[in-house]
């Protein structure tokens, strides 16, 4: 059954996403303390890259028929059974832990099991927008997503490793258990809005429909050049990223504290990003601050990754993320824009497939090239010693960061060339 349209307003919407704000924190709070368990138990960067991976594995296979269900079926229940299987995996960790049966391949298990289900409620949650707030506030909408994401990046580490000598990794996992019953509750208090459906929408269409997302990008052909120019940008950010972990434990000794700082300073310039968005509104020409973020975030990961100290990471890591909620709340502001409310999940979920590709791509390519070519590459004896062992020295984290700059060159390459392509600007 549909629930009741009301008037677009910002309340349900602020109500829910301080209901997601809350488990995000929870569920960094766990992140942080997995990724120090898993390195001091392997030492290797592959270990921690396919946790990325097999999360995205099984959410690329259900993408195409999920945007189809968010379209037809009911968007808040859907956001409640991903809140749901969150809890339940993570009370199946807990049990492991305390039976001492935890092993690195449960996390492999329950992130693709998550993985799946998340699929399912952020496809929900963002097609729900544009149904659930005013037109006008579109990008400050999107900021406030990055608000959650960055503000718990502020919040979290320092309170996981604060509290995990005090309380353990089992008490970590409790606070993120109950940070979901309060996510769950966020939903229960609001209606969210369902799109209008036509005539012909019903469950025996539902295989017809499957590749209505692609069919609808590839025939505007301003937004097809938006998702291929988002392609190459994350898909060297993604190597990345799932490098970062690795490189700073390599290059301080597995110093938690440095990586709960640059956590923190990445989540203040996240959310000093997002308040100056939510605030300013955004350039008029959307694209603009599409590829503008790109090059700032680029630029500065290029400074992060020739950076051997945290006097040159920690405001290089600010920088970088003041960019991302300029980038993604833009992009996002354009789809919101130019989708139709009834269509957006199968065309989100079309762009979404793609992205998750790209993403799974960079973080299963990326542990074996770390450990296997560049580390060897630039450590004593190396290949690469003599060209940039001066600049990037020749530690066990040598190759990681040469790796990241390499990556970081390519963002910023592609924010650059994103203003040579006519059709990008067609958006607005």
């Amino acid at each position: 059954m549909l629930e009741e349209q009301q008037p677009a307003s910002m309340r349900n919407f602020l109500i829910v996403w301080l209901g997601q704000l809350v488990s995000t924190i929870g569920s960094s709070m766990t992140s942080f303390a997995i990724e120090i368990w898993a390195w001091e138990i392997t030492g290797q960067a592959t270990t921690l890259t396919l946790v990325g991976f097999f999360s995205l594995l099984p959410s690329i296979i259900i993408t195409p028929i999920s945007g189809v269900i968010v379209d037809r079926f009911n968007r808040k229940f859907l956001m409640m059974v991903g809140d749901t299987v969150a809890v339940f995996s993570t009370i199946i960790i807990l049990l492991l832990h305390l039976t001492n049966n935890l092993q690195i391949w449960h996390f492999y298990l329950t992130g693709a099991i998550v993985g799946t289900f998340n699929q399912f409620q952020s496809l929900a949650f963002e097609s729900s927008i544009s149904l659930m707030i005013p037109k006008q506030h579109y990008t400050r909408a999107s900021s406030l997503g990055f608000v959650s994401s960055y503000g718990s990046q502020i919040i979290a580490p320092a309170l996981a490793g604060y509290l995990y000598t005090i309380i353990g990794f089992s008490g970590i996992w409790l606070i993120d258990i109950s940070t979901f019953v309060v996510a769950i509750s966020s939903l229960l208090l609001v209606s969210i809005p369902q799109p209008p459906t036509t005539n012909n929408e019903n469950i025996v269409n539902i295989w017809q429909d499957l590749g209505f997302g692609w069919n609808y990008i590839t025939t505007n052909k301003s937004l097809l050049a938006l998702l291929l120019v988002n392609l190459l940008f994350w898909l060297p950010h993604d190597i990345g990223n799932s490098l970062y972990t690795p490189m700073i434990f390599s290059r301080t000794n597995n110093n938690t504290v440095v990586l709960g700082s640059l956590a923190a300073a990445a989540g203040f310039g996240g959310v000093t990003g997002a308040i100056i968005v939510s605030i300013w509104g955004g350039f008029k020409r959307k694209i603009k601050g599409v590829l503008l973020g790109m090059i700032g975030a680029g630029i500065s990961k290029i400074v992060f990754g020739l950076g051997r100290t945290p006097l040159i990471w920690i405001p290089a890591q600010f920088c970088s993320s003041v960019n991302f909620p300029l980038n993604g709340s833009s992009d996002n502001a354009i789809w919101l824009a130019k989708v139709p409310a009834n269509v957006q999940g199968r065309v989100f979920a079309a762009r979404s497939l793609l992205l998750q590709i790209a993403s799974a791509v960079g973080y299963l390519i990326a542990g074996p090239l770390a450990d296997r070519v560049f580390t060897p590459a630039l450590q004593s004896g190396g290949i690469l010693v003599g060209i940039f062992g001066g600049l990037l020295g020749t530690d066990t984290g040598a190759g990681i960061a040469f790796l990241y700059v390499i990556c970081a060159v390519c963002m910023l390459l592609v924010g650059l060339l994103g203003f040579l392509i006519p059709v990008l600007w067609y958006q607005d």
